[in-house]
């Protein structure tokens, strides 16, 4: 009997002496180590997003709004975004520990100006993994988002809150103030792509829009387009792509826009001039090759004698042949590059296409190929914005100018346009302003723009693709007035059809609305 006593007392020591044993270890051994962690079970650091830069356009009119946008994050791998309603909920309830707030943006003129703004998305996996975002960080993807994002998306600050066991807010601590950042002027005239965009009707096309003596964009809009605001997996993956932009990474075939450079060629190389006289027969048969002009193959009609100037008004294809032949392929390649064909031109905004120059030095070329060139047809690709720079160097005396977007003179007063003088002829600029002022003109191939004032000069093409019911790009690019030139404008309709049918309406548009045409 005394023997089982006192085994129980033995163990009712042993256990006292295990229990005194671990309260010395939490509370001295690891007292502090614990206090620790209690602490930080209880302090709460809390992200104060950096409100971003603001962007305006060209006549101040801010293109964005800064919103800001609640996530409610249970963990660090975890956050589901809540309405504002949601959040004003958690915060009266004093539960703001799982609560984040970042800075979202409200895009003003929605999918018109998508594809030079681009959006904002949230960090993937990726950049969270490797520390350089935070999981719900809101980037620049895409256009001048992301091109400046930088610049645009400041420093954050921070908050250390004490928080209970429920996650309800007791006292802050302390806090750093986040630094804004800064605002960007761009060159952008929000209304006029506004009616750019509604102009091309949802159809697969560009607009594009540039002061012809700075290369300043007045418009750079792709259709269709997506809401920044809202992005879809549609957006990104549908077959009509609304997420690419059509006015900078599509390359197409440029058509009888292309002729152009041809002209320039000609005369810059001797081949031609104003006394240049050639009779179309409607085709030129070449070996077991014909190669006809577009006015005969539709109305079986020819253009008889014709100088380089009402070739350019009625975009006979037969003389262009003989001009690329006379010049040779090698040098009127090299003049389509001294236009800006076939690189980027460095506009400052992600995602451009160079386009194809082909070469003829390293491939089987054949005659055929060299008129297929020079009226913008074979392995030549253009994109909306390369044509436009084109054209604007025809209207402002012969120089190639560096696109902008954002406005770098009023960034930094001391800055100039870049602008490459191609060193044209007097008798090239003259010959092809006269072709391109008569395509406008009575006669001419861009019937809609008949009679506008002030007066345009343009040029229609209808570009065949690889197609094979021979469908066709249709594209006009004119500038405006004749006279003292201010603006170059460029259209693209995918798979449109007549550059006088289908290009040249939207550009109309485009011109009523800048020089207020009722």
């Amino acid at each position: 009997m005394k023997i089982r006593i006192y085994f129980f007392y033995g163990l009712l020591i042993l256990g006292f002496l295990l229990l005194t044993g671990r309260l010395v270890e939490l509370q001295i051994i690891l007292g502090a180590r614990n206090r620790q962690l209690a602490e930080g079970n209880r302090i709460k650091k809390i992200m104060v997003p950096a409100p971003r830069g603001i962007i305006y356009g060209r006549s101040d009119q801010p293109l964005v709004r800064n919103v800001p946008v609640y996530r409610l994050c249970p963990d660090e791998t975890d956050c589901q975004t809540i309405t504002r309603e949601e959040a004003l909920k958690l915060e009266a309830a004093g539960q703001t520990g799982e609560l984040k707030t970042n800075i979202g943006r409200a895009y003003l003129y929605g999918p018109a100006l998508s594809a030079a703004l681009g959006y904002l998305g949230e960090a993937n996996e990726e950049e969270v993994k490797n520390g350089q975002r935070e999981l719900g960080d809101l980037l620049g993807r895409a256009g001048i988002e992301q091109r400046y994002d930088a610049i645009l998306r400041g420093k954050d600050g921070g908050e250390l809150i004490e928080v209970d066991a429920r996650g309800r807010q007791i006292r802050a601590i302390g806090q750093i103030a986040p630094e804004s950042g800064k605002d960007l002027q761009l060159t952008l005239d929000a209304k006029l792509s506004q009616v750019a965009y509604n102009a091309l009707e949802g159809k697969k096309g560009a607009v594009v829009v540039s002061e012809v003596k700075t290369g300043q964009i007045l418009v750079l809009v792709s259709s269709p387009s997506f809401d920044p605001e809202k992005i879809t997996a549609k957006d990104l993956t549908g077959p009509d792509q609304p997420m690419f932009n059509r006015a900078i990474a599509g390359a197409y075939p440029p058509g009888s826009t292309f002729k152009i450079v041809t002209t320039a060629a000609g005369v810059e190389e001797g081949k031609i001039d104003q006394n240049t006289l050639f009779e179309d027969t409607g085709q030129i048969t070449v070996g077991d090759y014909t190669y006809r002009n577009w006015y005969f193959t539709q109305y079986g009609k020819t253009e008889g004698k014709i100088d380089v100037v009402r070739a350019i008004k009625r975009s006979t294809d037969t003389f262009f042949y003989k001009v690329g032949e006379w010049v040779g392929p090698e040098k009127l390649m090299a003049w389509a590059r001294e236009f800006g064909l076939g690189k980027q031109t460095g506009i400052d905004i992600g995602g451009e296409a160079a386009g194809l120059v082909p070469d003829p030095t390293g491939q089987r070329w054949f005659l055929g190929n060299t008129y297929h060139v020079a009226i913008g047809q074979g392995d030549l690709l253009t994109t909306p914005l390369q044509v436009n720079l084109m054209t604007a160097a025809i209207a402002n005396g012969g120089k190639l100018c560096q696109p902008t977007i954002v406005n770098s003179q009023l960034q930094n007063p001391n800055s100039k346009s870049e602008c490459q003088d191609l060193k044209l002829k007097p008798e090239t600029l003259r010959l092809i302003k006269e072709g391109m002022k008569a395509v406008c003109a009575t006669g001419g191939t861009a019937f809609p723009l008949f009679d506008f004032n002030p007066q345009v000069a343009c040029k229609t093409g209808t570009a065949e693709f690889g197609d094979p019911q021979n469908r066709t790009h249709a594209w006009l690019t004119a500038f405006a007035p004749v006279d003292d030139p201010e603006i170059s404008v460029t259209v693209l309709v995918e798979a449109g059809g007549e550059g006088s049918y289908v290009a040249a309406p939207i550009a109309k548009k485009v011109l009523e609305q800048y020089f207020k045409v009722d």
